[in-house]
């Protein structure tokens, strides 16, 4: 297996001299569009009724457990990145710690597939789910992850949904009141002005 793993990783990274707009539109994917998920769970949150703001707490909490799944793997198996194996070539910045799972993609699929077990929130879900396909192309292409990172970003993205939606029931009342307590307080002014909802 780890033989295929460093196989697949060698065909999809970066030459010695790549493109510069590839390595540009790879660092972009890389780094940039996770930004979508807070920024996406933020408007979603301020411009939604109560039913949408539960749906961006599951989401959010999705998030974080399937964050914290990856983060306990990462500590309890150490894989190598492949720069730290001297494979490849390397054109990112990171860390020498485990590769496996990527947070950055486990964090974006965890938020795509708790919007995809929704029906109002399913196609921002797909939205998003394929914008993971680049990121995780770009992971790979500039030298920090292996392919099965990103595979294993996707089993635990799917456990992390799936946690989270039979779960719901018991958080999701108490987190809202919390939250919609703190929004309240915190945004009075633009709520007042009716440039954010209640």
């Amino acid at each position: 297996m780890e033989e295929l793993n460093q196989s697949l990783f060698l065909l999809i990274n970066a030459s010695t001299h790549p493109s510069p707009f590839l390595l540009s539109a790879a660092k972009l994917c890389a780094e940039q569009l996770i930004l979508l998920i807070p920024a996406g769970l933020l408007l979603g949150w301020l411009r939604g009724g109560e039913q949408t703001r539960k749906l961006m707490l599951e989401a959010a909490v999705c998030g974080i457990v399937g964050l914290s799944i990856s983060m306990l793997i990462g500590m309890l198996w150490q894989h190598p990145r492949p720069f730290m194996l001297g494979l490849g070539t390397n054109f990112l910045e990171h860390a020498a710690d485990s590769s496996f799972p990527s947070d950055h993609l486990t964090l974006q699929w965890s938020v795509a597939f708790s919007f995809l077990l929704h029906q109002r929130l399913r196609k921002s879900g797909l939205i998003l789910s394929l914008l993971g396909l680049p990121m995780a192309w770009a992971r790979v292409y500039l030298g920090v992850h292996f392919p099965l990172d990103m595979l294993g970003a996707a089993l635990v993205a799917t456990l992390s949904a799936g946690l989270c939606l039979s779960a719901a029931q018991w958080f999701i009342g108490p987190l809202f009141r919390i939250a919609s307590i703190i929004h309240r307080y915190l945004l009075a002014p633009l709520i007042r002005r009716g440039w954010v909802l209640k």
